[in-house]
């Protein structure tokens, strides 16, 4: 392993390492071999990064960035990202040496804003569970202890962020996805309005999913925000454009806030005792500064809302395996059996003949699960399930108007141990479990209205339990505003992993 030719490098954000380069102080490639060093030095540890970018991220630093706001900060890009010409495996056996006809627009502006990036990280399979162990990469560990889960599906991206490989990474959000682990691995991370970000290529998950990053400052994320927001012209939703800049924000002291707290999830069971905890010092913490904080939660029917989402998630499952189809269809054989067999009898077909050639299962036992349920399940039991998640999105949306935020824990419990979510169990138990675990984090997305978990307290375990926010669409700058004010009260980016470099 090269040692660091820029020692500090993990003292600095990504904002401030922008700075250093722009003002003369360190150059673009100290940092790319800089990032390099720590992934050599600590992904051993803890399998974050998958895929390795080293000479194209060299060529980068040495011929020239575009002169953007993080011009030769080094990044990483979650394995679900669409990239033309780089091999994209969805965290999947099946499409291990897939590689994308385009490069989704999300990406373009990351490229454009001057990022370097150095490799890819690990995701579960398609980003459907909320832990990062799939088959084909293996597990992301947790930097605070290597024993326990990430969170997913952004789990490298968090990882790696914690760990200080890089300042910041990409990630996207579909049921949780960025907030997930970013409270498993005590890192910022920020879920947009639907409508923020850019979408495309088109996808049947764009109801559901966006894209930003998990950071260990909270004005990474908002300068990401300021340089990365906006849909494209014809894009299927939007959002107001804020009045001044993100960035910004973080620096201004939020008005008095009335803030609604909740200690139950939405289903009414009452949380593991740490995020109890976790929520009760943030509260404490708003309270000394000015805020009302008030117990109150939306009175929903949570079951039924559980039962709604799985159901929409079936249809992105859809959508994948649809993917797959296309994929497979790209081959000759692929074609013949489609036409033939039809597209299950197909896609099995399919799975069996890449079993025999990887010597693994193609797809993981949660995803066949959920493409079978999809093809079970009528338009019309789709129709009724997503109208039940919008008369939930309004009553979520009618209580925020009497409050600024939701305050809850993101996660039903302290980050999971490896192995603990069981894709073989029985199929009500493995519900249950993952309804008790990802509890709040779904509404933000059927509803489009930002959330953010925030690293504000830590266990008697030394592990990160984060506090969640929920607020109405478009109001991403107070939401910052807060964040920067708790940030500056609870100064998490002081503490250490176990596994960071020396």
């Amino acid at each position: 392993m090269g040692a660091s030719p820029f020692p500090e490098y993990s003292q600095y954000d990504a904002v401030g390492l922008a700075e250093l380069v722009g003002g003369g102080d360190v150059t673009p490639a100290e940092l790319v071999e800089s990032a390099i060093a720590r992934v050599e030095e600590l992904n051993p540890q803890l399998n974050a990064v998958i895929a390795k970018h080293y000479q194209s991220a060299r060529r980068l630093a040495a011929v020239g960035l575009p002169s953007g706001p993080f011009h030769g900060v080094p990044f990483l890009i979650k394995d679900l990202a669409m990239v033309e010409g780089d091999v994209a495996t969805f965290g999947s056996v099946f499409f291990r040496e897939f590689v994308p006809p385009e490069t989704g627009e999300y990406i373009r502006r990351i490229k454009a804003a001057g990022f370097i990036p150095i490799g890819r990280t690990n995701s579960s399979e398609f980003g459907l569970l909320p832990t990062t162990e799939p088959e084909l990469h293996g597990p992301t560990r947790n930097p605070w202890d290597t024993e326990h889960s990430s969170g997913g599906s952004s789990g490298g991206a968090a990882s790696a962020t914690a760990a200080g490989i890089v300042p910041m990474a990409h990630a996207s959000d579909g049921g949780g996805s960025i907030r997930i682990p970013a409270s498993a691995c005590g890192v910022f991370g920020l879920k947009p309005s639907r409508g923020r970000m850019p979408r495309y290529p088109a996808s049947v998950a764009d109801y559901l999913s966006t894209d930003l990053a998990v950071s260990r400052s909270v004005r990474d994320t908002a300068a990401l925000l300021d340089t990365t927001h906006g849909e494209l012209p014809g894009g299927p939703y939007s959002v107001p454009p804020p009045e001044s800049s993100f960035l910004s924000a973080v620096d201004t002291e939020p008005r008095p806030l009335k803030i609604a707290v909740a200690f139950e999830d939405f289903r009414g069971n009452r949380v593991h005792p740490d995020c109890v905890a976790a929520v009760e010092a943030t509260a404490q913490v708003l309270e000394d500064h000015g805020h009302t904080v008030i117990e109150a939660s939306p009175d929903v029917d949570g079951q039924t809302m559980a039962e709604a989402f799985l159901a929409v998630w079936e249809l992105m499952a859809e959508g994948i395996f649809q993917l797959i189809l296309d994929e497979a269809s790209n081959r000759r054989a692929g074609r013949v059996l489609r036409r033939s067999l039809g597209d299950w009898r197909a896609m099995k077909a399919i799975a069996r003949i890449d079993k025999r050639v990887s010597d693994r299962d193609a797809f993981e036992p949660f995803t066949w699960k959920l493409a079978d349920l999809s093809r079970r399940r009528t338009p019309a039991g789709y129709a009724a399930a997503q109208t039940e998640l919008q008369r939930i999105a309004y009553e979520v949306g009618a209580f925020l108007e009497d409050f600024d935020a939701h305050l809850t824990p993101t996660l039903g419990s302290p980050p999971l141990r490896l192995g603990a979510i069981d894709q073989n169990a029985k199929w009500d138990d493995l519900l249950e479990q993952l309804f008790a675990y990802v509890a709040f984090t779904p509404v933000a997305n059927f509803s489009g209205m930002p959330a953010m978990s925030m690293p504000t307290f830590w266990n008697d375990d030394g592990l990160p339990v984060g506090t969640h926010f929920m607020s109405r669409a478009g109001s991403e700058a107070m939401m910052l505003s807060l964040a920067g004010q708790l940030e500056r009260a609870i100064r998490w980016a002081d503490r250490r992993p176990a596994v960071w470099s020396r």
